[in-house]
């Protein structure tokens, strides 16, 4: 590139970039959209209940892009923290511990019933909490780990939890109690009740999607202000490189636990929302699958990048929830072929992610500094190229 075209690059650069209030004003205005959205459907419309998993999935997303996107950890085992959410709500919403008699802020019914019935805004509090202690154990063993052995130890943490939940039927903790209900579950959990409102029901959707909306907000000014602070920095930097980070001062024992802990606590409270939102508490529901999804939906969207992670996990839920069981599942069958759509969901999916890191390998909405990495080879080789002609 000539002396005299760069200038004139930059002049364009400049011209080109949106005003520093678009980005807000862009946030404001989808924020908008998404609170009055339910008052175009139905209240027990299938939309807004597929809507309202779409955004607990969003909150768990964002909690493994800490972890992974931000601190470049390798999670595989994160449905541990939605499995220890879920039964925050089982063993605090319902009458599993029958010999118990504790209720905290409830009211109607499920102030009489046995068993231990708090208030949920105490369930997300203790669950957050138990799910941040779970992460600082799971990092313990992966303070001198790196890559692929960071994924083997969060696998396997994954699966211990698994497997407690399927067998916990047998363990018991206390004067007969049982951990977990193995198999059969936990069911049901107590309705949902905030103060000043009334329970929440399944005949009526949007107090669930409002509320989880405002669980996303909350998550979501978490999350931005922690990637700007020094902590979110040191992330980076560990992310980047963990020699130098550790050179320039940065620790990295506290700084990777940390990354852990606010991720799993995020975690912990979207499984606990879920568990309420499904009134049920079942082993089947913490398989490896489910955390190798949450992590498709972080690289969809782009490793590191908040709003596209936030885009990753509603694309990748409406799609397993919405697209292809009620729209696409019976394409196949007019087509003269013997199976559903359903059936070829996982591979769908790995479709998906093989297409996306072919065309466009740093995510549908990319970290800036994630993109200027990988397309930096291809943009100083045409910029030879240029300088030689």
């Amino acid at each position: 590139m000539s002396a005299a075209a760069a200038p004139a690059a930059r002049r364009t650069s400049r011209v080109s970039s949106p005003p520093p209030w678009a980005n807000k004003g862009l946030a404001v205005l989808v924020a908008l959209l998404a609170i009055m959205l339910p008052l175009f459907f139905d209240p027990i419309s299938g939309f807004i209940d597929d809507a309202v998993v779409a955004l607990a999935y969003v909150i768990m997303a964002l909690g493994l892009n800490v972890v992974v996107g931000f601190a470049g950890l390798l999670d595989l085992g994160y449905v541990a923290f939605f499995a220890i959410g879920a039964f925050t709500t089982g063993w605090f919403m319902s009458g599993f511990y029958v010999d118990a008699n504790i209720h905290i802020l409830t009211s109607g019914p499920v102030g009489t019933l046995p068993g231990i019935h708090l208030n949920f805004i105490f369930v997300l509090v203790i669950a957050a909490f138990l799910c941040a202690l779970a992460g600082t154990l799971i990092g313990l063993p992966t303070l001198r780990l790196r890559g692929d052995y960071i994924a083997i130890v969060t696998l396997a943490f994954g699966e211990i939890i698994r497997v407690f939940a399927v067998n916990g039927d047998t363990i018991s903790i206390a004067h007969g109690a049982k951990l977990t209900g193995g198999r059969q579950g936990i069911t049901p959990v107590d309705q949902v009740k905030l103060p000043f409102l009334d329970p929440f029901t399944q005949l009526n959707l949007r107090p669930w999607y409002w509320f989880v909306l405002a669980l996303v907000f909350i998550v979501l000014f978490v999350v931005i202000r922690l990637r700007d602070s020094r902590m979110g920095r040191a992330w980076i930097a560990i992310r980047e490189d963990e020699v130098a980070a550790a050179s320039m001062g940065v620790p990295l024992v506290k700084t990777k636990l940390l990354a852990y802990t606010v991720g799993g606590a995020i975690g912990g409270v979207a499984g606990a929302f879920l568990a309420a939102y499904l009134n049920t508490v079942n082993a089947d529901q913490f398989a490896f699958s489910f955390s190798i999804f949450v992590l498709a939906m972080v690289i969809l969207g782009g490793l590191g990048s908040v709003w596209g992670v936030v885009l990753g996990a509603v694309l990748l839920s409406f799609i397993n929830n919405r697209l292809i069981p009620d729209v696409l599942d019976s394409v196949p069958g007019k087509l003269g072929l013997n199976f559903n759509l359903t059936d070829l969901g996982f591979g769908i999916f790995g479709f998906l992610l093989v297409i996306v890191m072919i065309l466009r390998p740093e995510g549908l909405l990319p970290e800036r500094r994630r993109q200027l990495e990988l397309h930096e080879g291809i943009d100083s080789g045409e910029s030879v190229f240029e300088a030689r002609v």
